[in-house]
């Protein structure tokens, strides 16, 4: 019960961290920060699992400041006590912010340093150089400046922190991550971080851990279903097309919406197919600067953006392949095998999207973990959040495998069908295809060029400028049209004669343009029947009423 539950003064933290906590508006810790700040301030080892959003980032972050804050009372000397391992930049700048946050009142003795961008060793030197308290980094970007001497842990560090550690090993982070073992010191303090126990975290286990203290806080790696809902529809390539169309320029789908494909091309023909119908989405992809994913991801947090399309970091395409259907998983690996992607990209894991109330698989992910993941991304903490998932003929035995396995997770999780029949939107395919005959190879491709070439000024040239002058950040959107397709203006509009008397009742058939001119009109009548009211009230009225309506007469003569 929550009288029970234990709370953040009573666990014997800093004045000055208390205070952060509360500018952060905690009112109490989540279970995982309940159970894990306790056992790490005793200085246990631990290995803790709890689904995405129950807070595990702060139940190492807080130990982590604490035990920072109390060293310092007996040595001064300044050294890195703390490394934050992560597979990806996005999640390397989300830790650091929770650091900053959690230390603002105590900034000047817990020093934090995210290490894991691609800026040039050399330039990141001074800032190691300062021997910053807390490091943070991908394995690769830890071991890089170890190499170099512009980081030295063998003789201070006293905690490491393994965050995601499922990812490290799919990541291909396994020989970077035992190379960086030898510059560790003897003894120190380990916290290996997961939403899955895999055999990777396992084997991270044997390596990293003496004697841990195991929390395995809940059955399930998903809410249950008085928070998430979970629904999948049975759908082909064109319906899939009909079907985000009508949800989203209908307003089925309302709130904050992320839509996962599976491949770079895929978000660009999404993000034009849904231009054609005046639908703004950003993408998110492995091929944008980490800037510009830094950037979109705080802007979509903000409240810019409604919907974000984005693929995951174990699915991307070559940027000459034809557009397709996803097909099944050993044929789509063998079609990638070789290409180059950043492999510290992580959109679906880790990455804390803020107040997602919509999760859409346009296309089924490739995994159990990748599904478990994506639909992560809503129902956080206490928010609830809905998941909706698009099957075709070529991922049925996919999305069988994640049934299965969501069935015997927890029997309430199983993904229910999605009650809507497509015989409704009928009347909106042929739309639907005009839009789908202007995104052709050629016009997704110049899309992805244009996006990147636009990225890459964003992220280098105005990078300086933005730090000076942060307000004009808001300026610099990215789910602006890319506009290589042809745009029929026409699409943007929803005749009210195809909208079917079922779904009228849910949805307001008048579109932006038409609901202005309705305003615009009404204004006109409600200032010209003021004016009528102020002149009846004058000394001759029967005049007045003459004068308006002989200068309506006037204006009707001079059309």
């Amino acid at each position: 019960m929550a009288s029970e539950r234990l709370q953040f003064h009573e666990l014997g933290l800093d004045d000055r961290l208390l205070k952060a906590v509360e500018d952060l508006g905690w009112s109490q810790p989540t279970l995982i920060q309940e159970k894990a700040i306790p056992l790490a301030l005793e200085g246990k080892d631990l290995l803790a699992r709890a689904r995405t959003g129950s807070g595990k980032t702060a139940a190492y972050a807080v130990p982590v400041i604490q035990r920072i804050l109390a060293s310092k009372q007996s040595v001064r000397e300044q050294d890195v006590r703390a490394l934050i391992l992560v597979p990806t930049k996005e999640l390397g700048q989300q830790v650091q912010t929770m650091m900053r946050q959690l230390s603002a009142y105590c900034s000047r003795d817990v020093r934090v340093a995210d290490i894991s961008s691609k800026a040039d060793l050399s330039a990141q030197r001074p800032i190691l150089m300062e021997k910053p308290d807390v490091v943070v980094g991908t394995p690769s970007r830890v071991l890089a400046h170890l190499s170099a001497q512009n980081l030295v842990l063998h003789s201070s560090l006293e905690m490491l922190v393994v965050d995601e550690a499922d990812l490290l090993f799919s990541f291909g982070f396994e020989a970077d991550l035992k190379n960086l073992l030898c510059h560790l010191p003897k003894i120190y303090q380990s916290f290996l971080m997961s939403a899955t126990f895999t055999e990777d975290v396992q084997a991270l286990k044997e390596l990293l851990l003496h004697n841990p203290v195991i929390l395995k806080l809940q059955g399930s790696q998903l809410p249950d279903s008085s928070q998430l809902q979970q629904y999948s529809i049975k759908c082909e390539e064109e319906d899939k097309f009909l079907l985000i169309y009508a949800l989203l320029k209908l307003r089925l789908v309302q709130g904050k919406t992320l839509l996962f494909v599976g491949a770079v091309d895929r978000c660009y023909r999404l993000k034009l197919f849904l231009e054609q119908f005046g639908i703004p989405a950003c993408v998110l992809n492995s091929e944008l600067p980490v800037q510009s994913r830094s950037h979109i991801i705080a802007q979509f947090n903000q409240g810019f953006y409604d919907y974000i399309i984005a693929t995951d970091e174990e699915s991307l395409a070559d940027p000459t392949a034809v557009p397709q259907t996803p097909v099944a998983t050993g044929r789509r690996k063998t079609a990638e095998k070789g290409k180059t992607k950043d492999k510290e990209y992580g959109v679906s894991r880790g990455v804390d999207f803020q107040n997602v109330a919509n999760v859409i698989n346009f296309d089924f992910p490739t995994t159990v973990e990748s599904y478990i993941h994506r639909v992560g991304r809503t129902a956080r903490a206490d928010n609830p959040g809905t998941a909706l998932s698009f099957v075709s003929h070529t991922e049925l035995s996919l999305f069988s495998e994640v049934e299965e396995a969501l069935r015997g997770d927890d029997a309430d999780s199983v993904l229910k069908p999605y009650q809507f029949k497509m015989e409704e939107i009928q009347g909106f395919r042929y739309r639907c295809r005009d839009a789908m005959r202007s995104v052709t190879k050629q016009a997704v491709r110049e899309a992805r060029l244009k996006e990147i070439k636009q990225e890459l000024l964003n992220s280098e040239k105005l990078k300086t400028y933005f730090e000076d002058n942060p307000r004009d950040l808001q300026l610099l959107r990215h789910d602006k049209d890319l506009h290589p397709a042809v745009v029929k203006p026409h699409l943007k509009n929803v005749p009210e004669y195809l909208i079917s008397e079922t779904l009228r009742s849910v949805v307001n058939p008048l579109s932006g343009s038409r609901r202005r001119r309705k305003r615009k009109t009404e204004a006109k009548a409600g200032v010209l029947k003021s004016s009528f009211k102020k002149n009846i009230h004058g000394k001759n009225p029967l005049k007045s009423f003459r004068y308006i309506r002989g200068r309506n007469r006037k204006g009707k003569a001079g059309r």
